[in-house]
């Protein structure tokens, strides 16, 4: 019950925010709730949700501590300058929001699968449900980005636009949280 109160809070905190630390502050308490959830089922499950967890957190903080990113507007701004690192970045919160192809998809399944089989059928519906507004806004957040922003650069002289700094970690955190899910039955194997 504590686990889908978490996840209901961080998903409607989460609506009509523009400052993208809010936004994931409030995606981080949504996924506190699907873990609390998992705790009381499986411990291999909580470990795998944290690792999942962990590794999509790291890549979006360092996609926004890379390009100075604060806000929505700041996301349509970046887009221009780097369109493969903020589609790769996008890609990740669709993921972190639980978009069912993608890694971030893997924990919720597997925490959905243990509440169905221990005949928690309702509390499993409701999880399901409170993720919408999640990934609602993570979808609202990629469409602000992508279809939103001009294709091209200003050609003015002033340099307003942010300056991109990659950091070492952030190609790695990438990679890993868009190709992690075909490892799924082996990290689950493994725990």
């Amino acid at each position: 019950c504590l686990g889908l109160l978490s996840t209901l809070t961080g998903a409607w905190t989460g609506l009509n925010q523009t400052q993208m630390r809010k936004i994931m502050a409030a995606s981080s308490i949504a996924h506190m709730g699907w873990m609390i959830t998992a705790v009381t089922l499986q411990q291999s499950i909580v470990i795998v949700a944290f690792t999942v967890y962990i590794i999509l957190t790291t890549s979006i903080f360092a996609t926004m501590l890379s390009t100075s990113t604060k806000t929505l507007k700041d996301l349509g701004t970046v887009w221009t300058m780097t369109p493969p690192l903020l589609t790769s970045a996008l890609m990740t919160m669709m993921s972190l929001g639980g978009l069912p192809p993608l890694t971030g998809f893997m924990p919720k399944w597997l925490v959905l699968k243990q509440l169905t089989f221990g005949n928690l059928t309702p509390l499993s519906t409701m999880l399901a449900l409170s993720s919408l507004p999640s990934l609602y806004f993570y979808i609202r957040m990629t469409y602000l980005t992508v279809l939103t922003s001009l294709p091209n650069t200003t050609n003015t002289e002033q340099n307003w636009r942010f300056k991109v700094r990659y950091h070492v970690i952030l190609p790695l955190m990438l990679i890993l949280s868009m190709t992690l899910l075909p490892m799924t039955p082996l990290m689950f194997m493994m725990s």
